[in-house]
C-alpha cells in the first residue's frame, strides 16, 4: 500500500461492473461508479457487449476521480485476471487521465 495514493477497486460480475476509489487509511470511499447508475443508463443501452459498458465505467471513474483532484491511484484488479473487461475498463480510465 502506498500512503500518497488512494487504491482503485474493481468489481464484476456476470452482467455488471463496478469500480470505487477507496483510502485504506481513513476506511472510506472517496468516488464510486458502477453500471447500475442512472446516469448511465441511456449510455449502457447504446453499448453493444459488456467490455463497451466496462470502458463506460472506467471513463466514468475516472472523471469522477479528477473533479476530487485525484491523479495516481494503485489498480486493484481484486483477483481478476488482466485482460477482457478489467484490462478494457483499465485503459480507459487511463486514457481518461488517471496514472497507475
Amino acid at each position: 500500500m502506498h500512503p500518497n495514493r488512494s487504491r482503485l477497486v474493481v468489481f464484476k460480475s456476470n452482467k455488471n461492473i463496478e469500480a470505487q476509489i477507496v483510502n485504506d487509511f481513513e476506511g472510506t470511499t472517496i468516488v464510486s461508479a458502477s453500471s447500475y447508475e442512472k446516469d448511465l443508463k441511456a449510455q449502457i443501452k447504446k453499448a453493444s457487449t459488456k467490455t463497451d459498458v466496462s470502458k463506460l465505467v472506467g471513463e466514468t471513474i475516472a472523471n469522477k476521480a479528477l473533479k476530487q483532484k485525484i491523479k495516481s491511484v494503485v489498480f486493484d484488479r481484486n483477483g481478476y485476471s488482466y485482460h477482457g473487461r478489467v484490462k478494457a475498463f483499465a485503459d480507459a480510465a487511463r486514457k481518461a487521465g488517471l496514472e497507475f
